[in-house]
């Protein structure tokens, strides 16, 4: 069974998620030491979910993967009220389709998103916490994305995170190619950044890792890297301020941007105050998740701070056509996840009863053979007649699969021939 805590972008805050997504990594072995069969967690900018497979609820009920959630993060059940929602069986399949192919996001469409999931799954297979159903589960997540993306128009009515942001501080910026750029970060979100800041005509462009990447990144790119000496001088004299690490503490702050009042002298190109004795107008846009700027920035003179949660509440509308067919996609996605496994849920105990037929037959025709059955004739007739009689069980079990009742199956086989399917001949099944 598919279990599935979620807290987003509209179910909690910010803050919230910030505190959940801090180190996602712990999470997944906790719910494994507390009973789930396989966990897989996804922790983006505006997004914290936690896939588990159990054996039953009462196994793994929905309270105690929200303590084990709780226990991993250090964030107390109570302050969890209200900002989650827990998803279970059936519904788990369409939700994470959905999520995987944008429709959740706060930008309907955005594609950062499945390349999120699919790194969900790589790390938890390298921690060993994931499980056949849970591979097969993300696997047709990613499948049920591409052809979201193949076949409605949904990637092109949504907008990435980064493209929004740009386009919220076009009303602040009058001319990108006299902006003095300094993009905090080196990862796929940097590289998104920098691509669509010079799309837009910004020409003078730093950058600056935390972690010592700079260098690499701007080689890479063709812009100039920032040292940790360089980092606060530059920043003070950026007009725009972007960052989009992975750190989970902030990497700007008031200590890098604070300047004595009325400093304006030698003030570089780009950097033009409002009034004589004003402070340099800077915008600062913060992308990460957890959060990359003190909120104090926000406090300085001149200082305009764009977050994620300004970004969310200026998303633009969904495209009603767009999503809809997207949302067949994902529905049909999600139907065929669930007959597929339904039919490999009851392949054992078809198997057991074929097996079963067949040893019968085998021996009757062996006894046919001692009896004369020269021609063959009488082994052609009985195994017409075995595929005849195992034509309609087979097809029924399948049926009974598709609508959830493959125990009436497997109770009938032991009921009439004393059959049991194995339930480790099952789970091997579902994973071929």
């Amino acid at each position: 069974m598919l279990l599935c805590v979620t807290a987003s972008h509209k179910t909690a805050s910010f803050d919230l998620l910030e505190r959940l997504s801090r180190h996602p990594e712990t999470v997944a072995p906790t719910l494994i030491e507390a009973g789930a069969q396989g966990a897989v967690v996804l922790a983006t900018c505006n997004r914290f979910e936690a896939y588990v497979e159990i054996d039953d609820t009462e196994t793994m009920g929905s309270e105690a993967l929200l303590e084990a959630v709780a226990q991993a993060t250090g964030i107390p059940c109570a302050d969890l009220d209200g900002a989650y929602k827990v998803i279970s069986d059936r519904r788990v399949p369409e939700h994470l389709f959905a999520v995987a192919s944008g429709l959740e996001s706060v930008v309907s469409g955005e594609g950062e998103i499945a390349g999120q999931v699919r790194r969900a799954l790589t790390t938890a297979r390298k921690s060993g916490t994931t499980s056949p159903e849970l591979e097969r589960l993300f696997q047709r997540a990613s499948q049920a994305q591409r052809k979201v993306k193949n076949v409605t128009a949904l990637h092109r009515a949504g907008r990435s995170l980064v493209r929004l942001a740009l386009e919220l501080a076009d009303s602040r910026i009058a001319d990108w190619s006299a902006e003095r750029v300094l993009l905090v970060g080196t990862g796929s979100y940097a590289a998104v950044t920098l691509a669509t800041l010079r799309e837009r005509g910004a020409v003078d462009i730093s950058v600056h890792s935390p972690s010592g990447r700079a260098a690499m990144f701007a080689e890479k790119h063709g812009i100039r890297a920032i040292s940790a000496d360089e980092y606060a001088d530059v920043a003070q004299r950026s007009t725009l301020l972007i960052t989009c690490t992975n750190a989970t503490e902030p990497v700007l702050g008031p200590e890098q941007l604070r300047r004595a009042t009325g400093e304006t002298s030698g003030c570089p190109v780009g950097l033009v105050p409002t009034h004589a004795g004003a402070p340099f107008n800077q915008l600062v846009v913060d992308l990460g998740m957890p959060r990359n700027v003190d909120p104090a920035v926000a406090q300085l003179e001149g200082v305009a701070l764009l977050d994620l949660e300004t970004i969310r509440l200026h998303a633009p509308l969904e495209e009603l056509h767009a999503t809809d067919a997207a949302r067949s996609v994902v529905r049909e996605a999600a139907e065929k996840f669930h007959l597929v496994g339904s039919r490999q849920s009851v392949t054992p105990a078809v198997v057991a009863l074929r097996t079963h037929i067949f040893g019968l037959l085998e021996a009757e025709i062996e006894r046919a053979r001692r009896r004369g059955d020269d021609d063959g004739r009488v082994e052609q007739a009985m195994r017409h007649l075995a595929g005849v009689l195992l034509h309609t069980p087979t097809s029924r079990a399948h049926e009974l699969a598709a609508e959830g009742r493959a125990d009436e199956f497997v109770a009938a086989l032991e009921t009439l021939y004393g059959l049991k399917t194995d339930a480790g001949e099952a789970e091997e099944s579902a994973t071929a």
